[in-house]
C-alpha cells in the first residue's frame, strides 16, 4: 500500500511528522492538490464515512498535512467520495497530547494502517518518533476494536462507546440541547 502526504505548508517544520516521514522515505510527498490520486483513501476529519475494513483493498492512503486551525480552507476537497474519517483516538504527539481527534499526520497514517490490518507497518511508522509507542498505549483498545469492526457503521458504534466511556458523549448531549 502506497502512502502519500499532501503538504499544505502550514505547519511548524520542526514538529511536522509528515515531513519527517517524507525525509525517511516512508511517505511520498504531494505538493499540489491535482497530484493526489483519485482512487486513494483520503484521510479527512470532515468526511461523513469512517475508515473500516470495507476499505482494506485500497491501494493507497493520503494524509492531508495542514494546520488544524486552517482545515476549513480545504473543506470542499476533504469531502471527496473516497475521503474517510478516522474514529475517536487520542493524540500522543507533544503538541496535542491527550486531545481527541487531534492526530499528527504520522498518527493518522499509523491509525489507518492499523485499522486496515497492517499492524506491523503502523508500528514501524510510529517507531520513528520518541512518543510513538505512547500512541499505541493510549489507543490500544480502541484501535483493536476498530480493526475488528467489519463496516463503517460498526466503527462508528464502537467510537460512540469509547466517547461515552471518556465522557465526551455526555458533554456533547448537553451542548446539543
Amino acid at each position: 500500500m502506497r502512502l502519500y502526504a499532501y503538504e499544505a505548508g502550514q505547519c511548524d517544520v520542526k514538529r511536522c511528522t509528515a515531513r519527517k516521514l517524507i525525509r525517511l522515505g516512508v511517505v511520498t510527498p504531494l505538493r499540489r492538490l491535482k497530484e493526489i490520486p483519485k482512487s486513494t483513501l483520503l484521510l479527512s476529519p470532515l468526511s461523513d464515512k469512517a475508515l473500516s475494513q470495507e476499505d482494506k483493498n485500497a491501494r493507497s492512503i493520503t494524509v492531508f498535512d495542514c494546520s488544524w486551525r486552517r482545515i476549513d480552507e480545504f473543506s470542499a476537497f476533504l469531502r471527496r467520495r473516497n475521503a474517510r474519517a478516522l474514529p475517536f483516538l487520542l493524540a500522543a504527539n507533544p503538541t496535542n497530547f491527550g486531545k481527541p481527534f487531534m492526530l499528527s499526520s504520522a498518527e493518522a497514517l499509523a491509525a489507518a494502517l492499523f485499522i486496515l490490518g497492517h499492524v506491523e507497518r503502523a508500528r514501524a511508522i510510529m517507531s520513528k518518533f520518541k512518543w510513538g509507542d505512547t500512541f499505541f498505549k493510549l489507543n490500544e483498545h480502541m484501535l483493536e476494536a476498530y480493526r475488528r469492526a467489519k463496516s463503517s457503521v460498526e466503527v462508528v458504534m464502537a467510537q460512540e462507546r469509547f466517547m461515552y466511556d471518556f465522557g465526551f458523549m455526555a458533554a456533547k448531549r448537553r451542548r446539543d440541547r
